[in-house]
């Protein structure tokens, strides 16, 4: 048998880091068995889809490496792959279950359904739909048509018995079918709803393993009677962990970003992100520029890898060791008995720990491509970007060494190095410069700097010193002066490369620019 899996987002919104689990075990268990993968596009409820919601999807999977076989701009033989499109095929199956007895046409009125319900709840039992109004038969049909009734069509599930599957996550489970309610699988227009058209669609594209997140779990019941009423066999079930809120067991939202940014952590990165964002242009709305939206990575220059290692852990492990993972090995060694069925934490600190590693692993050479364009988008480089850009920001890259941990950080270690004047921090200028004292501590330097040679690391630091020891202080008070006056901030590179990539003219030119700020 060809492994086939499916991942079946609704586009009625921007890409949820839980959607993206749940696509990435799909591709990894198709992947892993020689399979193939299939997105498809869920848009049943009209009321809910947006059109430009489906651009982030597609181009937020593509980032992250998360290939389908056949799709939306891919194609394949099962085509279309729009569940709008494959509206026939559903209207046939529910005459199908119509025809068979598995279902029936209901001409209850909401405030008649309500009622019951009401009557239900009064008497402290489980609401079950009394099939007062169903059509059993067309003269019945007609004869709750004549009373100007319209019908929707509901599924006449079991009343006794159960149905048992064997779940790849949690085992054995079993579902009692008097629970289930006789669900809507039709409307009155005569369009269907997601259960039918789901089942019907994951039959007609031959998906073997249904591997979903929890929350579909109580949906089983009616979608295997559906599947079985119409003769299909049921595919292998796995229901995997919700990606649960930061140190809670409560599903992780991306409404609730306000209740998040509670969590030190997740407002420490949050706030990290939209400091980059305001200064390529980007506007940090809560919809679309959210931690819990995959679009807030790759905006801030996470490494799509570094999220699809972070997630693959959500939820699944080798070991109780191993955290990294090729890409190879990490489809090598995934199988479905190794997800555990408990809800995964969402921890924004250990996602930046990874970040943090495969960055560490990038050559110069990668991290410049991955930075230039951060630069561009914020104006600080042309397009295309001239070779003197280029060679400056390498040696910033090189100089700052792991202190960029995301593509983005580029932006506040090289933006004063591509201007002529940068703009001064005036907190920095009150903390480091305008103290008593800084001024003839510049001067000293600057009168240092015009005869160093060569200008360079270490030649540089032992000026510093001198002046430092000549004038017996601490060899911070003249640093952080130092870097404030070249810089007009107090983060970047070690000072003594901000000097030797600025050059000598320029240093200069800075330092005596400062000097009417000192104390």
């Amino acid at each position: 048998m060809t492994v086939r899996t499916r991942f079946a987002p609704s586009p009625t919104g921007y890409l949820h880091i839980g959607g993206v689990r749940t696509a990435l075990f799909n591709w990894l268990f198709a992947r892993r068995h020689g399979g193939q993968f299939i997105l498809r596009i869920d848009d049943t409820d009209a009321e809910r889809n947006v059109d430009e919601a489906l651009e982030p999807i597609l181009s937020g999977l593509k980032w992250l490496g998360i290939d389908w076989d056949e799709g939306p701009g891919v194609g394949g033989p099962h085509a279309p792959y729009f569940q709008s499109q494959r509206a026939a095929g559903h209207r046939a199956a529910a005459e199908r279950l119509l025809a068979a007895g598995h279902a029936y046409r209901d001409f209850a009125r909401p405030e008649e359904l309500d009622e019951e319900r009401k009557a239900a709840q009064a008497a402290g039992k489980p609401f079950l739909y009394s099939r007062r109004f169903a059509a059993f038969d067309d003269a019945a049909a007609a004869k709750w048509a004549a009373e100007g009734r319209q019908s929707v069509v509901r599924l006449k599930m079991p009343r006794e018995g159960a149905l048992v599957i064997d779940d790849a996550v949690r085992g054995r489970v079993e579902f009692a079918w008097e629970r289930e309610q006789d669900h809507v699988i039709q409307r009155a227009d005569g369009s269907c709803l997601y259960h039918l058209a789901s089942v019907v669609d994951d039959h007609d594209l031959a998906i073997t393993h249904v591997i979903r997140a929890e929350e579909h779990l109580s949906n089983t019941p009616r979608q295997a009677f559906i599947a079985m009423s119409l003769g299909y066999a049921l595919p292998a079930y796995a229901h995997l962990p919700l990606v649960a809120e930061p140190g809670s067991r409560t599903k992780l939202s991306k409404r609730k970003l306000a209740q998040y940014l509670k969590n030190a952590d997740f407002k420490q990165i949050s706030e990290h992100g939209t400091k980059i964002a305001e200064r390529i242009g980007l506007a940090p709305e809560a919809d679309t520029f959210n931690p819990v939206i995959v679009d807030f990575y790759r905006e801030v220059g996470y490494l799509p890898w570094a999220i699809d290692n972070y997630l693959a852990l959500l939820g699944w492990s080798y070991d109780d060791k191993t955290e990294f993972f090729s890409r190879d090995e990490l489809i090598q060694h995934f199988t479905l008995e190794r997800i555990n069925s408990s809800p995964a934490s969402f921890d924004p600190k250990k996602l930046w720990a990874v970040q943090d590693h495969y960055m560490g692993e990038r050559s110069t050479d990668e991290k410049l491509a991955l930075m230039l364009p951060f630069l561009v988008k914020a104006k600080l480089v042309a397009e295309p970007p001239p070779a003197e850009a280029v060679a400056t920001v390498r040696q910033v890259i090189e100089a700052s060494g792991d202190r960029l941990k995301v593509a983005g950080d580029i932006l506040g270690y090289a933006d004063f190095f591509l201007v002529d004047e940068p703009p001064m921090d005036e907190a920095a200028v009150k903390q480091r410069l305008a103290k008593p004292g800084v001024r003839p501590l510049l001067e000293a330097f600057a009168a240092e700097v015009t005869t160093v040679e060569p200008f360079e690391t270490p030649a540089l630091e032992a000026a510093l010193k001198r002046v430092v020891e000549a004038a017996g202080v601490k060899t911070g008070d003249l640093v952080h002066a130092v870097r404030v006056a070249v810089t007009g901030k107090t983060v970047g590179p070690g000072l003594y490369d901000c000097l030797a990539i600025l050059g000598r003219e320029q240093s200069l030119a800075r330092l005596a620019r400062a000097l009417p700020l000192c104390g």
